[in-house]
């Protein structure tokens, strides 16, 4: 099977997921997440080797439009300032201690390679956490700071990403 035969069968299989978590009441990402487990045991898996920037183009921006679409700009203004300091001081905050644990752990880590790893871990997941939120039935507030937080920490992680250098192949 070939890389992009793969790809296909995976998006088929999340959509599957998708319905039976439907069916099952379950948030989507859980399941995703235990058959991405269930993935690591499967013998013979050929590894699919796909451009980090091709990847980057067909999937975060529909994944952040889709988050931005379903965000009430009335309530991100009213909850401005919490989503700003989870978006931007808590993924700064992250970035900073895995780059300190990178680099303890791995001395041959350079600073720089430690805090682009932190830049790439750092944010987490807006679309699992909104999906978590309104399958558990989450007040409106925290439903509405999760979301603004999750657009503005990618923002943030990205800015933080381009900082290191690493996209230019300086470390």
């Amino acid at each position: 099977m070939r890389g992009v035969e793969l790809v296909v069968l995976l998006l088929a299989v999340s959509a599957a997921l998708r319905l039976v978590a439907r069916r099952l009441r379950v948030p989507h990402p859980v399941l995703l997440v235990l058959a991405g487990l269930a993935l690591v045991f499967v013998p013979g898996l050929p590894r699919v080797e796909v451009d980090p920037d091709a990847l980057f183009l067909l999937f975060i921006p529909p994944l952040l439009y889709w988050g931005a679409l379903n965000t009430s700009l009335r309530d991100f203004r009213l909850h401005f300032w919490p989503i700003a300091r989870f978006g931007t001081l808590v993924v700064l905050l992250t970035i900073v201690a895995v780059a300190v644990v990178a680099h303890a752990l791995t001395p041959e880590f350079s600073w720089a390679a430690a805090f682009t790893l932190g830049a790439i871990v750092s944010p987490p997941d807006p679309v699992a956490a909104i999906a978590v939120m309104r399958s558990i039935g989450a007040r409106r507030v925290l439903t509405t700071i999760l979301e603004g937080e999750g657009l503005v920490n990618d923002a943030t992680a990205l800015v933080a990403y381009r900082l290191t250098g690493s996209d230019k192949g300086v470390w």
